[in-house]
């Protein structure tokens, strides 16, 4: 059998490519004349030149040059592969382990070849080596305790900056860089020792055995001093979330300490208050030298990854605040993972996506991996398919830096390099810091009986502190004295602190947020009607295009539309939205609309922006609405829910300025990120104080489409609500959505809200509303019915949405005048004082019922149904379609006769 290359191919390939290469450079695939041309220039010209006159039976093939080509293919077998062979496990240093790709028989090389020259034009920035020396530096750049991952990236650009920086000599730290690793060391175990030693059994998912990210997160801090960057943002999981917020964000110990002794005065902040490993923290990282820059680490629940994107939601944000006239992006996103779950949770795979998509860039993230080598008690051959756990971040073309936990030189050295590489190239890269737990996952539990034989060779293992510092004292690079003595001035700190926290009587209490009262939980009515003249100046933006755009033509009678309708004073669902957004930006609001095919509405009705028909440019109408309005940024969204809602969300913490929008492609849609909305939108503030104005626009209407297009899961949401939480509204009328979102953006009461938006009504002819609901009046929770003699009626028919034009339009055709229909259009807070007293205008006798068209036990009916009947002093009816576990029928015939028999028994 012929042996094979690097590259997985037979040697001879690599000779045969390149005698058609010398012959001839553009018979060969560009991949390989890239190769060639890069790597033996010289070999090619003295073969041609007759420089040697050593010949095999290569056809006259000059066996010097055949020989160079295969050491060239050599250099690249390594560079390709050499991480498989890197010494980067702490659990198994020093065993070498070799390669059979990476073998010189491999490429048709002796032994008696390990002292020959060759031209090696470029590597290392040597002309000639000889193969002992070639091999000798090979494994010292892509061999020891750092593995590169690089060569899956298709930018020649940046594969050789990576190449050159990775094959070059690497200086060893200076005195003062050694003293600045051995201390943060030092602080990292001993703040992990002490709370081991006076806090027994708790969980607080310890950094012990990977004491080496906070001198990770150091090196990358200093690196962004030096380069003035306003800040960093932290997006981070469990694992060493109490010694970074220690150690890296400045959390005072009293404070950690306090929490665990459960002390904290939970009457001091709203709602539940969170574990202590979920809590975030702003404060600033101090170098030794004293230069300082603002950290924060982003509050995130149990569902691990998800909070990367809610803090590249955060990055955005602070970057397009910050950036005005300066740098593109000054705020570091840092996400830190666990392997297990980088590997295992999808939401890596869409945050990583994010990365490059316009609406979505943060000028790169740093993603640090605390590899432990085990999830929970999961080993990596249960939880993932690939060789490692960061294979995902090569779908981006990531560099990734594979680094031994224990030899903090090299993470110092990776850090930096990361640092710069994103700095360079606006690009995502990964450190994969392989290292161990030298705990159960969470202190409380035995690893020893999942994990016997890692766990044998942990206990055993010195921590890296004790190993580096040694290591320093062996090469005379510092004294035993100064290791010890910085180790016992920590220990004393944190024992001061701890004394001092037992000392305190009185509780700690955080910074207070203003609990709510639930009763009154709605938002109080601003301003939110708008001028004619407004309105006017809004719409003409849709018509005014720049000189020689040409808008589609389907899409142009739209947009005059929306003129026509100004003049005749009827407003429809599309254009109202047009001039609420419009108005906002007038008013000086930033808005940003992002969802699934958001910028032209899943629709086709909102033309948000608009593709020149003949050129493919675009143009955001909205956008040119003078220099004094703020900034509109619509924006497709990738087809996802969960990364794209958590980034919203971490967009709207940071812009507390902004009406920041989501828009599910169908209501059922959001279902995919559930997590979020359960996490975050619903309970962030009882957890972690932590407001956020996202607004959810998901449209909603059972209409014949199928189970999943027809429920935006208005029950799932309402299961949520309380506390004052956040706002749900199915408005009905164009007028009534636009003052609600004007409401939202200008309102102080920053809490999510969340739109059930519709489909069928955007083009009904019902579902209009005149240009005076716009310029006079307010958001309306309840819409009384004021076509009919309240004396006489005898049936009160309550509902939301679009169902109230059915049950009109069968009103109507049957001349039932007895039967008043009341809109519910805000669902929580629910409007107790305006349903009261719409109920009470009514006859006592009269019959009140809810109708729905989801199923008795979906939509809304559990949540109203109880405050309906306590506030109508009878029993209310609900007539909806039966239950039933799907949100609808899949038949557009069936659904019609089933919306035909609802409809009539609500009046029968």
């Amino acid at each position: 059998m012929a042996s094979q290359s690097r590259f997985g191919i037979n040697e001879w390939l690599v000779d045969e490519q390149y005698e058609r290469y010398l012959h001839d450079p553009g018979s060969v695939d560009p991949t390989w004349r890239e190769f060639f041309g890069s790597q033996v220039p010289v070999v090619g010209r003295q073969a041609r030149n007759g420089a040697t006159t050593t010949h095999d039976s290569h056809d006259g093939t000059d066996e010097s040059a055949i020989k160079a080509v295969r050491v060239a293919a050599l250099i690249e077998a390594y560079r390709v592969r050499g991480h498989l062979v890197a010494d980067t496990d702490p659990l198994t240093t020093g065993q070498v382990v070799g390669h059979p790709e990476l073998d010189i028989m491999a490429f048709g090389l002796r032994d008696d070849d390990l002292q020959r020259e060759f031209v090696v034009d470029g590597f290392t920035g040597q002309t000639t080596m000889t193969l002992r020396n070639v091999l000798n530096a090979l494994q010292e750049f892509y061999c020891r305790t750092v593995g590169t991952e690089y060569m899956h990236i298709q930018s020649s650009q940046e594969r050789r900056w990576v190449q050159q920086r990775i094959e070059s000599p690497q200086p060893r730290p200076d005195v003062a860089e050694q003293l600045q690793i051995l201390y943060r060391l030092g602080a990292a175990e001993a703040f992990e020792t002490f709370l081991q030693t006076k806090y027994v059994g708790h969980k607080r998912y310890s950094l012990e055995g990977g004491e080496s990210a906070i001198v990770l997160l150091d090196a990358l801090l200093l690196r962004s001093i030096r380069r003035g960057m306003t800040e960093a943002v932290i997006g981070m999981a469990h694992r060493g979330r109490l010694n970074v917020l220690a150690n890296t964000v400045g959390k005072s110990y009293t404070e950690i300490f306090h929490e665990f002794e459960d002390a904290v005065d939970i009457r001091s902040v709203q709602g539940s208050g969170d574990v202590k490993y979920h809590l975030g923290a702003e404060g600033t990282y101090r170098a030794l030298d004293g230069a300082t820059i603002a950290v924060s680490v982003v509050a995130n629940p149990s569902h691990l990854e998800i909070v990367g994107p809610v803090a590249q939601g955060v990055v955005r944000a602070k970057q397009e605040s910050a950036a005005e006239g300066g740098e593109a992006f000054p705020v570091l996103p840092i996400v830190v993972h666990g392997d297990a779950a980088f590997a295992g949770q999808g939401v890596v795979s869409e945050t990583l996506n994010m990365s490059q998509l316009p609406g979505y860039r943060t000028g790169g993230t740093v993603h640090i991996v605390i590899n432990n080598q085990v999830g929970f008690t999961t080993s990596p051959a249960s939880g993932r398919s690939g060789t490692y756990a960061t294979d995902v971040a090569r779908s981006v073309e990531a560099p990734i830096f594979h680094v031994n936990g224990d030899d903090p030189e090299a993470v110092v050295r990776v850090a930096r390099l990361a640092f710069d590489y994103r700095q360079t190239f606006h690009k995502d890269v990964v450190v994969d810091l392989i290292c161990y737990r030298r705990h159960g996952h969470s202190e409380v539990d035995d690893p020893s009986i999942t994990q016997p034989a890692m766990y044998d060779r942990i206990d055993v293992r010195a921590s890296v502190r004790k190993l580096y510092a040694e290591a320093l004292v062996r090469r005379g690079d510092i004294g035993e004295r100064q290791v010890e003595g910085a180790l016992r001035d920590y220990q004393g700190h944190l024992e001061r602190a701890f004394t001092e926290t037992r000392a305190l009587s009185v509780p700690l209490s955080p910074k207070p947020v203003n609990p709510v009262d639930a009763q009154n939980a709605a938002a109080p009515q601003v301003t939110t009607a708008i001028t004619e003249a407004t309105a006017r100046h809004v719409i003409a933006s849709q018509t005014g295009m720049p000189r020689g755009f040409t808008v589609h033509a389907r899409v142009l009678p739209q947009l005059r539309r929306r003129t026509t309708m100004l003049d005749a004073g009827t407003i429809d669902w599309a254009t109202a939205e047009t001039l609420s957004i419009g108005s906002l930006l007038l008013d000086g609001v930033p808005v940003r609309l992002a969802g699934q095919d958001s910028r032209r509405g899943t629709f086709g009705q909102r033309h948000a922006v608009l593709i020149d028909r003949r050129t493919g440019a675009e143009h955001t109408p909205l956008s040119s609405l003078g220099s004094r309005a703020a900034s509109f940024a619509p924006y497709d969204s990738m087809l996802s829910e969960l990364g794209a809602l958590a980034f919203e969300y971490g967009y709207s913490l940071a812009r507390p300025d902004a009406l920041v929008l989501w828009e599910a492609q169908f209501g059922d849609f959001a279902n995919g990120a559930q997590t979020v909305i359960d996490e975050y939108i619903s309970s962030s503030e009882q957890k972690w104080g932590q407001r956020s104005g996202v607004t959810l626009l998901l449209p909603h209407g059972s209409e014949g489409q199928g189970p999943d297009h027809s429920s935006g899961r208005i029950e799932r949401f309402l299961q949520l609500c309380a506390q004052g939480n956040m706002t749900v509204a199915m408005p009905s009328l164009p007028g009534n959505y636009f003052h609600l979102l004007r409401q939202q953006a200008l309102g102080e009461h920053r809490r999510p809200l969340v739109v059930f938006t519709p489909k069928s009504m955007l083009r009904s002819k019902a579902a209009t509303s005149r240009l005076t609901e716009l310029t006079t009046g307010a958001f309306r929770p309840v819409i009384p019915d004021e076509t009919v003699d309240t004396a006489r009626i005898r049936r009160v028919l309550v509902c939301s949405g679009k169902v109230f034009y059915d049950l009109d339009a069968y009103r109507r055709s049957a001349d039932l005048s007895d039967t008043a229909i009341v809109r519910l259009e805000r669902l929580y807070p629910f409007p107790e004082e305006e349903i009261s007293a719409e109920l009470a205008s009514f006859p006592a006798e009269a019959e009140v019922r809810w109708v729905q068209e989801e199923p008795e036990n979906q939509g809304a009916w559990s949540f109203v149904g109880p405050y309906v009947h306590r506030l109508a002093g009878r029993p209310v009816e609900c007539v909806s379609r039966p239950q039933a576990p799907a949100p609808a029928v899949g038949s557009a015939r069936r659904h019609a006769g089933e919306q035909k028999d609802l409809v009539m028994s609500a009046f029968h």
